[in-house]
């Protein structure tokens, strides 16, 4: 799991790197000779290696050059201060063969890519002992090249044992800074999971009154059904007007309808608060809003037991369309394509531009309609579709779908070879945004 992005890691390294050449330097001054006057032992070697262990994104070698530099340059300031009798030349000979050793060190660090292992620190411990040994040796043969010390066995073998030493030191800050990052990472997850559970029951508790809702607009559609039923049979002679009875059905619809209405203000006002940062608006692209439309249906295919395939195809350049008039049309073609289809399939939603017109086909692979029923699919209450219990569809949804489309300026026609192609047609400028 990331902690950061790399813009992050970049700044992390900065600071790190600005507290590296300020620390190793001062560390090697806590320093002994075991050797000579010129091979210098310091805890600046397990500073350095720890700070190269921390490093994420930058090269170790910049960090490298600079501290090696920086090292040489501080020590001279040092010989400045405390030698009764500096000179430069002399103060620059026997401190520069230090430079050798820790640019050494860091470019076999990047060589055999240390950082690769920090997962593993028993590794890491091993490999930094031998790159402390050829960075030793290094800087002894430059010594030996420029300044003629000597070194024997007995010392080369107190050079491994010191390199041991600082390879346990590093490893026991290495595994208290991993187990320090550890205990962060589980306070964050920690953070999260106990966000994730707030929205989970935010969600729930807003699930709760969508699922009202939904009860109340299926009670409200088969009320309204009926009451469209009785009117359609009324007859102005030889029935007797129950005008009272009408009123009251009319008035308790007018009820659940406002009652609906009321929920889902609270729903959306809860959702809107979970999401502020979503930035929702009435107009959107097409192809955002293709992908909204296919998210709800898949959800509900799943809610089905149903393995249903969706793809989208965009042809042309699309102005943002309005929202809630495109979600009311096409999501109520594909919820249909979903229950038509038995078990398995595909839908394929499609969005061209003709001129000033907008075309989308909703086209599934079920089992399609019959030519007699084409006419007859838009009157309400025809139905094809019927549930375990056998229990009919109210038969509305494309005849709401026609209403509102004629209503827009549009036309719609379905094709039924193979499976069923629903083809809408829609003038462009009753969907955008004016002015």
């Amino acid at each position: 799991m990331k902690m950061m992005n790399i813009s992050g890691l970049l700044k992390k390294d900065n600071f790190i790197l600005i507290l590296m050449i300020v620390t190793v330097p001062l560390a090697s001054e806590l320093n002994f000779y075991p050797f000579n006057e010129s091979f210098r032992i310091s805890f600046a070697a397990p500073t350095f290696f720890f700070f190269l262990l921390l490093f994420r994104k930058m090269p170790v070698i910049l960090p490298g050059l600079l501290t090696a530099i920086l090292i040489v340059g501080f020590r001279i300031v040092i010989d400045s201060m405390t030698l009764p009798h500096f000179d430069w030349t002399s103060s620059l000979q026997n401190q520069f063969s230090a430079f050798f050793y820790y640019f050494t060190y860091s470019l076999l660090f990047y060589l055999f890519k240390v950082n690769r292992f920090y997962e593993r620190p028993l590794v890491v411990g091993v490999m930094g002992f031998f790159i402390e040994i050829f960075s030793d040796l290094f800087e002894m043969t430059v010594q030996y090249i420029v300044l003629g010390t000597m070194i024997s066995w007995i010392a080369f073998y107190q050079v491994m044992i010191i390199a041991i030493s600082h390879s346990f030191m590093v490893l026991s800050f290495f595994s208290m800074w991993k187990l320090y990052e550890a205990q962060v990472k589980a306070k964050h997850i920690a953070k999260q999971n106990e966000h994730m559970l707030m929205l989970i029951s935010n969600l729930y508790e807003e699930a709760i009154h969508l699922k009202k809702t939904l009860q109340t607009i299926e009670n409200t559609t088969k009320k309204s059904y009926d009451l469209y039923k009785s009117l359609h049979n009324l007859k102005e002679e030889g029935n007797k007007i129950q005008v009272e009875e009408w009123r009251r059905q009319a008035l308790k619809i007018a009820g659940d309808i406002h009652e609906v209405k009321k929920d889902n203000q609270r729903i959306y006002a809860g959702l809107a608060k979970l999401i502020s940062d979503e930035g929702m608006t009435d107009f959107m692209h097409v192809r955002e809003l293709l992908e909204i439309i296919i998210r709800i249906n898949r959800k509900y295919a799943g809610l089905n037991e149903k393995s249903i395939r969706f793809d989208y195809q965009i042809e042309g350049k699309h102005p943002r369309y309005h929202v809630f008039t495109v979600l009311s049309i096409i999501n109520n073609l594909m919820a249909n394509a979903v229950e038509a289809i038995l078990k398995k399939g595909r839908i394929t939603l499609c969005v061209s531009q003709d001129g000033e017109f907008v075309e989308f086909q909703v086209i599934d692979n079920g089992p399609g309609i019959a030519p007699k029923h084409y006419k007859l699919i838009y009157k309400p209450g025809f139905t094809t579709k019927y549930d375990d219990l056998g229990n009919s569809s109210t038969g509305i949804g494309l005849f709401y779908v026609k209403e509102m489309v004629e209503e827009l300026g549009g036309s719609i026609d379905v094709q039924s070879a193979q499976g069923c192609n629903f083809h809408i047609r829609l003038p462009i400028y009753r969907l955008i945004k004016k002015g």
